[in-house]
């Protein structure tokens, strides 16, 4: 129903001179859906305030409403052109008293954890980047449109904002940040198994995929009551994202979810010292995909003991800190932390092996992320130290790309036999009395007849660039030689 608007959508913002890429394009469409959504919701508690005999309160002064500013209409529901703003008129409107009076609702909010502080949160987070009120008249046409008021509307409007995502994550080099493939948050969260009544966290929640996928497979584990619904949506629900987009993109795509006011911080996780994380700040699971990279200055790296500039290796220390014991997490980080031999990394193994039980090891292909990295998922439980790790090495028969991507089907036979732990050709046990107890290094062959690729270790890499650099100056003598002999 909605697919052909939100590809309209995109076809004006094309048009536009402020909107160049897919993330502008949906930034765009995010703040004006949350405005739709915000009016429908609106509407959805007039409605039920009346049928209770009461008055509804509403969040919005009337002059800011979205039937006021954005689709006015006439008495036969028709948008009415004599009051609609058009052109600069509407431009200017949006850009001058919209966004600074929502942007308000920030320090007026009474708590982070309402509907009025995440108006305030995402208004101070962006701007209109749409230049002409004829193009922005046009997409609030068609925007006016959606609704958000049954379950399969939003169920539909979630599903087409998820797609949006993906090509936004697909678009660039960083794709990951907005995009983890969402039959592998599936299966992570079918692993860690939550249930109702734990909180669940994500300190670099990106697009909110893990922190969605967790509340659908609640909503499905069982029959749940009246208590239980609010529960899921006030107190279950945890994630911080330090990227303006990002932020409001995990927001909006929790909203079209179901859950009205989201818990997600736009803030730094890791300028936060882990040694003042106290129980209370404490998380029965913790799902995430942590960002990648080098070059996390050293006023950062003091608020860690193990002090590193590799981004995920920040975050696994505070996801370890941050986890209640007996908690339970799914992490996925590069694969060279299984054998990567500097100090930070025998440290962090250490430290992972001796206060969690690292229980399973999923090994993923290239391809799985549009970078192209290879990355592992640890799964782990905090409170006991680690005997026996299971290890799956993910052995497909195709490559995956952009057109060839990870699907449910791929992770069926991982998911079957982590119940038991059971050695096939592509999985196998090691014991941790077997490990080298200086490096704790986990890159171990395949002993079942897989492919078992061994991780590289850090000397098989350095030897790999010193060869490509020999290689490199050898081809550029050549080239110099023939030019001379030109």
């Amino acid at each position: 129903m909605f697919e052909q608007s939100f590809k309209n959508i995109d076809d004006i913002l094309h048009r536009d001179a402020g909107c160049a890429t897919e993330l502008d394009y949906i930034e765009q469409t995010s703040w004006i859906l949350f405005l739709k959504y915000l009016d429908d919701l609106e509407q959805t508690k007039k409605t039920e305030a009346a049928l209770a005999g009461k008055k509804h309160g509403f969040i919005i002064d009337s002059q800011y409403r979205w039937e006021v500013w954005a689709e006015p209409k006439t008495a036969d529901g028709k948008l009415d052109h004599n009051k609609a703003l058009t052109g600069d008129d509407l431009r200017d409107f949006v850009n001058n008293k919209l966004f600074p009076y929502l942007k308000k609702f920030k320090t007026e909010a009474d708590r982070p954890d309402t509907i009025e502080y995440k108006i305030g949160e995402i208004f101070s987070e962006l701007k209109n980047k749409i230049q002409s009120g004829y193009r922005l008249r046009e997409i609030l046409d068609i925007v006016d449109g959606m609704h958000f008021r049954t379950d399969h509307e939003k169920h539909e409007l979630s599903h087409l904002y998820e797609e949006k995502i993906k090509k936004m994550g697909n678009a660039g080099r960083n794709g990951g940040e907005y995009y983890t493939p969402r039959p592998l948050i599936k299966t992570i969260v079918k692993v860690v198994i939550p249930r109702v009544g734990d909180k669940i966290y994500d300190g670099a929640c990106g697009s909110a995929g893990f922190l969605v996928e967790a509340f659908d497979y609640l909503k499905k584990s069982k029959d749940l009551s009246t208590t239980e619904s609010v529960k899921l949506q006030k107190d279950t629900f945890y994630g911080k994202e330090i990227k303006s987009l990002a932020y409001i993109i995990g927001v909006m795509n929790m909203i079209l979810h179901g859950i009205e006011a989201p818990n997600i911080l736009h803030t730094n996780t890791l300028a936060e010292n882990i040694n003042d994380i106290q129980e209370k700040h404490r998380y029965d699971i913790i799902l995430a995909n942590p960002p990648f990279g080098a070059g996390i200055g050293r006023e950062i790296q003091q608020n860690f003991p193990i002090k590193t500039g590799e981004t995920a290796y920040l975050f696994l220390q505070h996801f370890i800190k941050i986890l209640k014991a007996g908690g339970k997490a799914g992490v996925v980080i590069k694969n060279t932390f299984l054998s990567i031999t500097d100090n930070a990394s025998v440290s962090l193994r250490k430290l992972l092996l001796e206060s969690c039980n690292l229980h399973t090891v999923l090994d993923l292909p290239k391809g799985v992320f549009q970078a192209g990295q290879p990355t592992v998922v640890l799964f782990f439980e905090k409170g006991r130290p680690t005997k026996k790790v299971w290890f799956y090495q993910l052995n497909l028969k195709r490559n995956l790309g952009k057109t060839n991507s990870l699907n449910e089907k791929d992770l069926a036979e991982f998911i079957e036999l982590q119940k038991t732990k059971a050695d096939s050709e592509n999985s196998w046990s090691v014991d941790m009395a077997d490990i080298d107890q200086e490096t704790f290094n986990l890159s171990v062959k395949n002993p079942n007849g897989g492919k078992g690729v061994e991780l590289r270790n850090q000397k098989n890499i350095l030897a790999e660039m010193k060869k490509l650099d020999k290689e490199s100056e050898a081809m550029l003598e050549s080239i110099l030689k023939q030019i001379h002999e030109k």
